[in-house]
This record gives C-alpha cells, sequence and structure tokens, in this order.
C-alpha cells in the first residue's frame, strides 16, 4: 500500500478558481495526477482557517484519481511558525497512526506547508518516526499542472563519496585533538576517538583525570579549538588552577565581585565564569576547590546562574564546563572534602589520560613533536644526530625509567637539550650530560629531599620556594608522627590556636597542604617514615 502524508498548501493550493484552476499548478492535485505515482491512502494534513480549502483540494484529487481514498487530518496550531509546537503536534500525528507495516510504502511530501513544518517533517522521517522518503514537487512549462516530482533518498550509506568524505573530517578532528603526534598506543586512541564524539555532540561536563603532567590541560585547550572551529561555541577558553584559590579570592576569581564588597574591592569584577560565557571554562585540579566554591559551581553548571560576591542580584552564564584531577574524587567525598553532588554532576563525561610511562610507545612520537614546538618557538632549526637520537631514546624507553613528570619532564628535557645543543644539532655528549643531570639529582638527593620529590614530582625545587619547602617537610614530620589530621593540626598550630575562640586544626591544615596539592592520606599512607 502506497501512503502519502502531506501539509495542505494554503497558498500554492488556492493557485486558481472555477474551470480555470485546472491549469495552475496546485502542489497537493497535482500528485494525484502523476500517471507513474499512486496513493492508496492520502493523508491532508491542514489548519482549521483552511477547512473550506481542504474540502475543495480533496473534491480536485478524486476527480484525478478516484481510487485514492484521501483522509484530511486537523492539526491545529496556535502557531504554525513555533518549531517546538508544530514538531509536538506532527509526533504526536506520528504516533496515533501506524506506518511502519512492512506493506506500507509511506512517502512524506515536504514541498507544502511552513519551513518549520518541512523541517519537523524531516526530523521525524530521519528518525523513523514517519518512515519512508522524501518526495517534492515542482511545476513545469510543458505541463503546467501536473508538474514533476522527485524521490529524494537520504540513504547517506550510498554515498560513497559523501561517506569518504565524513570519515576524512573524522581523522582531521582527532588529529587535531592529538595535536598532530602520530600516537601509537591503543589504549590512548581509543580514548581520543571516544573524547572526539563527546566534544562534538554534547555540552555536558567532561571530567579529564591522570597524573600530574599527563595533559590534561592541553587537551582541555584543544577540545576548545575543536569546537570552536565547528562553529559550536563562540566565547573564550578560560583556565583556572584552583589549587591557587582560598577564601574570599576564591569566590571573587571565579564568580565576580561588586565594588566595596571586601577590603581591596575597589571596582566590580565579572569573575572567570562570566568570562567564559559561550565559551569553555577549564578548572584544573578540581579536587582544590573549597566546599563553599563547590556548591556555587554546582548551581552555575545546573542552572546558569550565580550570585557575585557582595551582589544582591544574580548574573548568568552559558559556558561548558571541563574539570582536571590527578586526584581520585571518590576518595575525596568519602573524606569530606569534595561534594557528592558535584562529582555526579560532573562525572557524566570522564576520561583518564594515561602517564606517560604507560605511552612508551608514543614517547618517541612526541620527541619529535617537542624539538618542534621549540624550533617553532626559537625560531631556529635543532635536529638529533643518528646516534644521539637512539642513545636518549634507548633512556626514555628503558623500563626502569619512570617519568613522574610526565610530559612536562619530558618537555623540560628536550628544552634543555635542544637549548645547549651546539651548532644547532643535539650531539651524543648533550644527551649523555642531560641522562647523567636526570638520573644524578634523583640518585644524589638526601633522603627528606627524594621524600619530597616522590610526593611532589621530580622537579618540586623549581615550583617552591626552599623557605616553603622547609616548612613542609617539618609539617609532613609531624603528620607522619600523628595519629589523626586533627591531632597533627594541634601540635602545629598549638600557639596561634590559642587565641582563636574556635579552631577547626584539622580544616586549617588540610588546606595548608592543599597548596601543595597533597591530602593527609598522601603523607601518610603506604610510607610512614619520618621525615628527619
Amino acid at each position: 500500500m502506497n501512503i502519502l502524508i502531506s501539509f495542505l498548501g494554503s497558498t500554492l493550493d488556492q493557485h486558481g478558481r472555477g474551470p480555470g484552476r485546472w491549469g495552475s499548478w496546485r502542489p497537493s492535485v497535482a500528485l494525484a495526477m502523476q500517471e507513474d505515482l499512486h496513493f492508496d491512502r492520502y493523508f491532508l494534513l491542514y489548519q482549521r482557517n483552511f477547512e473550506t480549502l481542504c474540502q475543495a483540494i480533496i473534491q480536485d484529487i478524486q476527480i484525478c484519481s478516484p481510487d485514492t481514498e484521501v483522509i484530511p487530518e486537523l492539526i491545529d496550531l496556535d502557531n504554525p511558525w513555533d518549531f517546538e509546537e508544530v514538531y509536538s503536534k506532527l509526533y504526536d500525528f506520528s504516533r496515533a497512526k501506524d506506518f511502519s507495516a512492512e506493506e506500507h510504502h509511506c512517502f512524506i511530501h515536504i514541498t507544502t506547508g511552513t519551513h518549520v513544518a518541512q523541517i519537523c517533517l524531516f526530523l521525524l522521517n530521519e528518525s523513523h518516526h514517519l518512515p519512508g522518503r522524501l518526495i517534492q514537487t515542482q511545476p513545469t512549462r510543458r505541463n503546467s499542472a501536473r508538474g514533476t516530482y522527485t524521490i529524494i533518498d537520504l540513504d547517506l550509506s550510498r554515498y560513497d563519496l559523501l561517506a569518504k568524505r565524513f570519515a576524512v573530517e573524522r581523522e582531521n578532528d582527532l588529529d587535531f585533538l592529538k595535536s598532530g603526534i602520530a600516537t601509537r598506543n591503543r589504549r590512548f586512541n581509543a580514548l581520543i576517538e571516544t573524547i572526539e564524539r563527546v566534544a562534538i555532540r554534547s555540552r555536558e561536563p567532561l571530567l579529564l583525570s591522570g597524573p600530574t603532567g599527563a595533559g590534561k590541560s592541553r587537551l582541555a585547550k584543544r577540545i576548545y579549538e575543536l569546537k570552536k572551529m565547528n562553529r559550536q561555541i563562540s566565547g573564550s577558553f578560560v583556565e583556572v588552577n584552583c589549587a591557587t584559590l582560598r577564601g574570599d579570592q576564591a569566590m571573587s576569581t571565579l564568580f565576580g565581585h561588586v565594588k566595596g564588597s571586601f577590603t581591596g574591592a575597589v571596582k566590580d569584577r565579572p569573575g572567570l565564569l562570566k568570562t567564559a560565557d559561550q565559551g569553555i571554562l577549564f578548572l584544573d585540579e578540581i579536587g582544590e576547590l573549597g566546599l563553599d566554591e563547590q556548591a556555587m559551581l554546582l548551581r552555575a553548571v545546573e542552572e546558569k546562574v550565580f550570585l557575585p560576591l557582595g551582589a544582591d542580584r544574580e548574573d548568568s552564564s552559558s559556558f561548558q564546563l571541563i574539570c582536571g584531577t590527578n586526584r581520585e574524587l571518590g576518595k575525596a567525598v568519602r573524606e569530606g572534602c569534595f561534594r557528592a553532588d558535584l562529582l555526579q554532576r560532573i562525572n557524566l563525561w570522564s576520561f583518564e589520560l594515561p602517564g606517560l610511562a604507560e605511552r612508551r610507545e608514543d614517547i618517541e612520537p612526541n620527541i619529535d613533536y617537542e624539538l618542534e614546538q621549540f624550533c617553532r618557538k626559537a625560531g631556529r632549526h635543532i635536529t638529533f644526530n643518528r646516534e644521539a637520537r637512539q642513545m636518549f631514546l634507548a633512556f626514555a624507553l628503558d623500563s626502569a625509567r619512570e617519568w613522574h613528570g610526565n610530559f612536562r619532564e619530558l618537555n623540560a628535557m628536550m628544552t634543555r637539550m635542544a637549548t645547549l645543543a651546539p651548532g644547532g644539532r643535539i650531539d651524543a655528549a648533550t644527551v649523555r650530560d642531560e641522562i647523567g643531570r636526570t638520573t644524578s639529582s634523583a640518585a644524589t638527593r638526601p633522603a627528606a629531599d627524594a621524600e619530597l620529590a616522590a610526593l611532589l614530582g621530580d622537579h618540586y625545587t623549581e615550583q617552591y620556594d626552599r623557605f616553603d619547602l622547609a616548612q613542609l617537610a617539618e609539617v609532613i614530620k609531624v603528620c607522619r608522627q600523628s595519629r589523626s589530621l586533627s591531632e597533627a593540626g594541634r601540635q602545629l598550630f598549638a600557639v596561634s590556636r590559642q587565641n582563636k575562640t574556635s579552631s577547626n586544626d584539622a580544616d586549617r591544615l588540610a588546606k595548608y597542604l592543599a597548596r601543595f596539592r597533597l591530602t593527609w592520606t598522601q603523607i601518610t599512607g603506604a610510607d610512614r617514615t619520618v621525615i628527619r
């Protein structure tokens, strides 16, 4: 059985009156005049204010094709240009009828009706709520009343050229997310393929986890650039490390403030959430964010509104959130330092990036990438000689090499060698010196330094002052001699706590450790050695 579904053309079907109407092209009637196309049932969709026209068109269809059963279907629309209303009414129509039987051959006419109605018919056809083929009609000079028709086949699998083009575009997107690095690790490549699909199709929050230096920040920036190229976002990429945010500064930095809201607030500040409007906000080390800020962030993600510090009126921002962390947030929830509801909200799309030691087959292409990036920034050409390259690869690929600093550590080594390369050529002596520098710094490091390196990473001395490190060593010593966070806090703040009416030593100590991205569990977990 051939079934036709068509809107009454409130303008095109009115062409011509009286006997002269048969010389005019009227799309709804023209379909019934086709010699090589017959419809057993003709569903004619109309609005109430065109009921008289609908009855006239039905009579003319039956004159042209007496065997066709014409079924008028009232689609009462308050606003035929309201996409939501039109789609809802047509969806209800599709659910009320059964067009899915195998003996049915359906045709959906998309020449008549508003553009909104035509789009809705197309979407319902694509989703198989109105299964069948699309048909379009047009007038001709030779037979102005009958015109011609075209069947539109939307089975894209039949179009090899389109399929190849989509495949090439997707490969380009994957290559872009990997910064053009020909990565070989199967786990990482599969991860990037999933991230590419999610990035293109979703505006929900993304959570990127993995060790420090695994490339979370760079990947977040590439996701932003990919979405920008695909015209999915128009705003800025805004990045902040949550470990640097504390107290009023955190509230002000994220949510903004109004003039006079605190000492030093000499003018209004929009905050990073507002700056990221229509763009992407990347919160690195989200696990270090305070509980109050977490609560406000959750509301901003869910409702797109937030209250700037000191303001009495809410502000709004439509941003996509990407979070980065090197902590196990589920454990942080159990320890009471991360909100369970926020984790549930940002954990819809969670991706764990493997460290460099887990991707040893990707070390060689990343060496080439880091060297190329250095040359671009330095404005000069640097290369390895063959012996030096083989020597460094052997060192980098050695299973004993742990790569605690991951890609950040590799970048630092490549930068040093490229900078010191004699005559623009990294030779064996340069590589030998770099390997010696890297291995000796770990081997000759005092016990306390070695433990700090294990907690903070090999290059911790480049990130913190010696004064802060000396203080931290004493804090770790007290923590490892104490039975709980509260007991350690009472010892460390024994004098200053006497001047406070109320004190929370555990919270105070936890915030201090967070400055170094450390937790009580990290310090006192597996290794109970005391730093002396």
